[in-house]
């Protein structure tokens, strides 16, 4: 995949490379896979870790959440111009069944997008390719004040 290295913004400089990535997207193993502005469409990978699981080996739900958090709001954030960010307001998630440490598949969409709320929709695909969560979220496009 073939990135727009002349975009700018939070997203777009952390795939070019011009700052790290966010704590919380590295201890999750994030990784893209592909991402479509112009629909507001994106696929992201996620390494979960033996140190994700509950007492009964499967991730915890509160890191499915997360991913499914990280999967949503840069669909988002990549159509944004580079002085504005979209916190999420509020995220509904479903857990379909158990997910077991390993590489886990996040595909996330725009489904309305207004002048500051936008709404959301994804899921994480286990290594077989069907769903182990799903969920919804709520956004608020911000413009980012420069700390200059």
């Amino acid at each position: 995949m073939e990135l727009d290295t002349n975009r700018r913004g939070p997203f777009w400089d952390m795939l070019a490379g011009r700052v790290p990535p966010p704590p919380s997207a590295a201890l999750l193993g994030w990784e893209l896979i592909e991402i479509d502005p112009e629909h507001g469409t994106i696929e992201v990978a996620f390494q979960a870790t033996r140190q994700f699981a509950n007492p009964v080996g499967v991730v915890q739900g509160g890191f499915l959440a997360a991913m499914l958090d990280d999967t949503m709001g840069p669909a988002l954030v990549a159509t944004l111009p580079q002085d504005q960010f979209a916190p999420t307001l509020d995220l509904h998630v479903q857990f379909l069944r158990p997910a077991r440490p390993g590489r886990l598949v996040g595909r996330g969409r725009i489904v309305q997008r207004g002048k500051e709320v936008c709404f959301l929709a994804g899921e994480l695909l286990g290594p077989d390719g069907r769903p182990v969560a799903t969920a919804t979220a709520t956004a608020r496009i911000q413009t980012v004040r420069s700390s200059a």
